[in-house]
């Protein structure tokens, strides 16, 4: 099994009947703004540099980002304002991610998500997130350099932690999520909570991108 093998499995996968109809209702019913698209409408795959040392997990895909582009923070204003800061930190080759052929890189990071399909009101059940930590778990053992995992987002750190308690005994109140906490996992890598680039965090104040470029800046001295 490789990377791009697990990548394929992931893609065919229909094992929450929820979620494959509501992404593919998405898909089928489409945004007026991309009504003339055709939307990916299939689980997201990772994506990035395989030697990287920065692991960066979001929730699920986005209705109209990633379940429509087929890459994770692509073609919506969270991947604006990501990869604005991913660009001016050095973790990116350009600050635009608009669809899968935009000549996009990534280095010395890898950027997933703990949900391969968009959840409805992106909100998974337990059930789900247990049974999408099969290709979570794959994915981390292919990335075998990763020192750092970057958490966007309360329910993307939380989906971290229950990871980590499938293998360790620790308990979630032992890992606080606040924008800039560090703390020290099982296996010696280093969680860090970042608040999730929302357009309702943004527009609220809540992040800006002075303040997830500092994060950013922060990490890479940790690498």
């Amino acid at each position: 099994m490789t990377l791009s093998n697990l990548n394929k499995s992931i893609i065919h996968c229909r094992k929450c009947e929820r979620l494959v109809n509501f992404r593919e209702k998405i898909a089928k019913e489409k945004r007026k703004q991309y009504i003339d698209q055709s939307y990916w409408g299939k689980p997201i795959t990772g994506y990035g540099d395989e030697k990287a040392k920065l692991l960066m997990v979001g929730l699920a895909p986005a209705a109209h980002g990633g379940n429509r582009t087929g890459r994770v923070f692509t073609g919506d204003k969270s991947a604006d304002f990501l990869f604005s800061c991913l660009y001016k930190t050095g973790f990116a080759n350009q600050p635009d991610s608009v669809d899968r052929g935009d000549g996009l890189e990534l280095q010395n990071m890898y950027l997933t998500t703990a949900l391969k399909c968009v959840p409805p009101e992106d909100k998974p059940t337990s059930q789900e997130l247990k049974t999408c930590f099969n290709f979570f778990n794959q994915e981390i053992a292919f990335l075998k350099k990763i020192k750092v995992i970057v958490a966007l987002g309360k329910i993307g750190h939380d989906a971290c932690v229950n990871y980590y308690k499938q293998q360790y005994e620790i308990r979630n109140k032992d890992f606080i999520f606040s924008h800039g906490s560090m703390n020290i996992l099982p296996d010696k890598k280093i969680l860090v909570g970042s608040y999730h680039p929302s357009p309702r965090n943004v527009n609220t104040g809540r992040i800006d991108k002075s303040k997830m470029v500092k994060l950013l800046n922060s990490i890479k001295k940790l690498l």
